[in-house]
């Protein structure tokens, strides 16, 4: 779409209550209080279910200020395992484990504190570590000189998804089939849900309790990580970002929810600028996720100011990249003219109909914002998904700059159409910038409560309303 002020305008889990858990009860959530020695306290909580469990660990340093750590602690039965982790690096022998901090939250003051987590499997029973080492220190939770500041509470736990019914546990690996987008049942489905603003801004409201409320509070079937290339993002800390997009990534899982890893180019709109990035980038974040279902890759936001062929160019280069580690995955390319299939620019859906990308398991995007773009637009996107796979992997209820009124009637009209043809969507933005397009109300994201619709705005709300009514998944 047309922007005239791009960047400024850019853009579970039910929590249950924490009760102590007895040496050798199982399916029950628990909580251990390793209380460390000379430099350090952690605490951790579990959630667990017939033969697996969630752990949010929460690490407190109480010594001198450290640059990166190492958490090593082992578990007291043989049967319990790491299967996938979340804001740490995790490794397991025997029934020691270690986890390493990330880039981005290796530092930590005296005082200062992180959160990790993983999801982990058992077969006997699943009782808490009861020993903790931070830097190789022993966790006992005793200083020389305690801090004045008191200990953390604990937080809120994440509920595991129930068993076969979330949208990933329910649809599978989806594939691209004729011009729908199939489960695993070879059936055509819609997935809906929200996007998260630039990670580089806004960090907080990405945070577990906010990603608990779009899986159990508006039953959100997908969460779309924007990672902008420029402005601030990925091509200044490729590494830190391609962390931050990994863990966003798995605590989405964790949630059950479809992930949609956004590499954000805007401005430059010609997305050659950015192959060589691009390539570095969906060589890792596919290898890192290979072995998932529930990846989405959308290779190139919104290009603008260049050619469909240029475009489906850049697309032929990095599609193989990840194909080499992820053969499954449904991939997204974007459109000419901010991803409006050129109809932004005067042109129309013709030049991809006739000259599509050579690959398999793609799809194409479509973005809007309800109140600038109306039936012109609409007539397009209906008459190319009838003969292209088409994703709305953007859109908002205002104007184009992002801001404005909600168009709620324009909104309801574009998302009556898309419901009907089975047209997945992600909304823009699950966030609390001071803007229209944002579902939060400003200052939500420093807190801890994203569920129900105090902390919504209008568009929020609405989006919420739509998100939540039932999806009925085909299965046969």
């Amino acid at each position: 779409m047309r922007r005239l002020s791009l960047a400024s305008r850019r853009k579970l889990f039910a929590t249950g209550a924490v009760c102590a858990l007895t040496l050798g009860a199982s399916a029950a959530l628990s909580t251990a209080n390793a209380v460390a020695a000379t430099g350090c306290a952690v605490t951790y909580t579990t959630n667990s279910w017939p033969g697996g469990f969630t752990a949010s660990v929460v690490i407190r340093n109480l010594g001198d200020p450290v640059s990166d750590w190492t958490l090593g602690f082992s578990f007291p039965d043989s049967g319990q395992r790491v299967v996938q982790g979340w804001s740490a690096t995790y490794s397991q022998s025997g029934a020691a484990v270690t986890a390493r901090s990330m880039s981005y939250n290796g530092a930590l003051a005296t005082g200062g504190s992180t959160t990790i987590g993983f999801n982990g499997s058992w077969t006997s029973s699943n009782p808490s570590p009861t020993s903790f080492t931070l830097n190789g220190t022993v966790c006992t939770g005793g200083t020389t000189n305690p801090p004045t500041t008191p200990p953390p509470t604990t937080p809120p736990p994440t509920t595991p998804p129930p068993v076969g019914q979330t949208p990933v546990a329910i649809n599978g690996q989806l594939r691209v089939c004729g011009a729908n987008l199939c489960n695993q049942y070879g059936r055509p489905i819609q997935l809906r849900g929200m996007s998260s603003h630039g990670i580089q801004w806004f960090p907080q409201c990405s945070k577990d309790q906010a990603l608990d409320a779009l899986a159990t509070d508006w039953h959100a079937d997908l969460y779309r990580i924007a990672m902008y290339v420029q402005e601030q993002g990925y091509e200044t800390d490729p590494a830190g970002f391609t962390a931050r997009v990994n863990d966003l990534v798995e605590r989405t899982t964790a949630r059950g929810m479809y992930a949609l890893i956004d590499f954000h180019t805007l401005t430059p709109g010609d997305p050659m600028y950015n192959l060589e990035r691009a390539k570095t980038f969906f060589s890792a974040v596919s290898a890192r996720h290979a072995n998932k279902n529930n990846v989405i890759y959308e290779i190139t936001n919104e290009p603008n100011g260049v050619s469909w062929s240029t475009i489906k160019n850049y697309a032929e280069q990095v599609i193989p990249v990840i194909r080499a580690n992820d053969p499954d995955a449904v991939i997204i390319v974007g459109t000419r003219a901010w991803s409006s299939l050129g109809v932004s620019e005067g042109g129309n859906a013709t030049e991809v109909i006739n000259n599509p990308v050579n690959a398999s398991n793609v799809m194409y995007a479509f973005h809007f914002y309800a109140a600038s773009h109306r039936e012109s637009y609409r007539a397009e996107l209906e008459r190319a998904a009838a003969r292209l796979p088409m994703f709305v992997t953007e859109f908002g209820t205002v104007a184009y700059t992002g801001d404005g009124a909600a168009d709620l009637a324009s909104s309801a009209a574009w998302l009556d159409m898309m419901d009907r043809l089975k047209i997945s969507y992600a909304n823009w933005t699950f966030s609390d910038k001071a803007e229209g397009s944002a579902a939060l109300r400003p200052g939500t994201c420093g807190g801890t409560q994203f569920a129900g619709t105090s902390v919504l705005t209008e568009s929020g709300n609405f989006m919420r309303n739509r998100i939540r009514t039932p999806d009925n998944f085909p299965t046969s």
